[in-house]
């Protein structure tokens, strides 16, 4: 595995230009049938796919924080919203709630996450590969494909079925 993680960013910047042209096409003209496409990837990618062993995400980014994620989260740890505010998060340069730092301070040696219960909504989505209207988050796309091999894998067998759009 840390090999693939090793070459992954330069894998996914050879193909940086062809994805963004390929997200370009298929945002001003999806196939109607996308999601349905999208959902079978992602199955079929996240069947043979083990995250423990990779835990990229967790180790290079840090998922946004609503909300709603801080209230379940702070509940969790049966301590106020600001308390797990001040020990944990820090606001980014999009005023966005943010880990203060990474790897994920609740990820464990094992790559397991200590709050996966009650994870951040970005967690639980990521690497959004089976969003629906999936075309409409290509800027997330071309930074996660660089951070998660399965993230990568998707959009290269989904140019395949898809078409290239060149």
């Amino acid at each position: 595995m840390d090999e693939i993680l090793n070459r992954l960013p330069k894998k996914a910047g050879e193909k940086h230009a062809e994805n963004k042209k390929f997200f370009k096409n298929l945002k001003t003209k999806p196939p109607k049938n996308l999601d349905y496409i999208m959902q079978g990837l992602h199955e079929s990618e996240f069947g043979r796919t083990d995250c423990l062993k990779c835990a990229n995400c967790c180790k290079t980014t840090g998922p946004l924080f609503t909300n709603a994620d801080i209230e379940r989260i702070a509940k969790h740890f049966r301590q106020k919203p600001q308390v797990f505010i001040q020990q944990h998060l820090r606001i980014d340069e999009d005023n966005d709630y943010v880990l203060q730092e990474v790897p994920c301070t609740f990820l464990g040696a094992d790559n397991r996450c200590s709050i996966y219960e009650v994870r951040p909504k970005a967690c639980r989505e990521f690497p959004h590969t089976d969003r629906k209207k999936f075309q409409q988050i290509s800027q997330l796309t071309l930074k996660n494909v660089a951070v998660c091999p399965a993230a990568f894998n998707i959009v290269e067998a989904m140019k395949e079925r898809v078409g290239r759009g060149k």
